[in-house]
Formats: structure tokens, C-alpha cells, sequence
């Protein structure tokens, strides 16, 4: 179920709403042949040590959407950027704050490769692939 991964990637890491995880995605269920979720485990990780502060929208186009967490002073090193695609590859630029001048961010989830550099505005340019969910946090 390749949609499992974006839903739990916008469940557990908005900020608003409720989280939920589902016993058979974190456990698996072996008597129904359903395996544990892979990234289940490091997106509550993400959740837990990065996903604080204000969050910023990025859904002006129908099939990549994104939002940032700026992170907050409690949470030290706290901060991402999620972007999502439900049918190609693509970008989008997303503010992440000016206190990221500067660092590199990777993908947590290791769909994409590439260190995206932060600009001194605070903006960098994250890269989706087809169907999938990367969040990037700092290197």
C-alpha cells in the first residue's frame, strides 16, 4: 500500500489533529501475511524529536503538496520539511527560517539522495519522487 507512508507522513507530523497508529502497520500482522511498515518507526521518531513550531502550508498544486515545522528553542535541533507526491517526481521551494541559513537537510525517509542547502532566506528546494513522501530534516 504505497499510500500508507503519505498518510501517516501528514498524521503524524501537522501539527492540529489527533495521531493514530494502527497496531498491524507497526506490529504487522502475521496470521494475514500484513508486515510492519518499515518507516512507520522513524516517522514517529520525527515526530517525537523534530516535528515542533509553526507549520507552513505549501498546497497550491494538486498532486505535490508540502509543509514546513520551523522547530522551536525547547526542542533543540527541531525542524523539517515534508513534500508529497501522488503522481511524479518534482520540487518545491519551502521556508524553513532564516535559523537554517545555511545547513544542509536530507531525507529522513531515504527516497531522495540529494543535501538540499538552506538559503539565507531561509528557503530551500526539496525534491519529491513519484508516489512517495520525503521529509528532510537537518543533516
Amino acid at each position: 500500500m504505497w499510500f500508507k507512508e503519505i498518510a501517516y507522513s501528514i498524521i503524524l507530523l501537522r501539527k492540529e489533529g489527533y495521531p493514530c497508529v494502527f497496531y498491524g502497520d507497526y506490529y504487522g500482522i502475521e496470521h494475514d501475511g500484513i508486515e510492519p511498515m518499515e518507516s512507520l518507526k522513524t516517522l514517529l521518531l520525527l515526530r517525537k524529536d523534530k516535528a515542533y513550531g509553526e507549520q507552513v502550508d505549501y498546497f497550491d498544486d494538486y498532486n505535490i503538496v508540502g509543509f514546513t515545522r520551523l522547530g522551536n528553542e525547547e526542542h533543540n535541533k527541531s525542524g523539517l520539511a515534508v513534500i508529497i507526491s501522488d503522481k511524479y517526481d518534482g520540487c518545491k521551494r519551502m521556508y524553513v527560517g532564516t535559523n537554517f541559513a545555511g545547513e544542509k537537510f536530507v531525507d529522513a525517509l531515504g527516497h531522495r539522495e540529494e543535501e538540499i542547502e538552506i538559503d539565507e532566506e531561509g528557503f530551500g528546494v526539496f525534491q519529491v519522487s513519484g508516489g512517495t513522501a520525503s521529509v528532510y530534516v537537518k543533516l
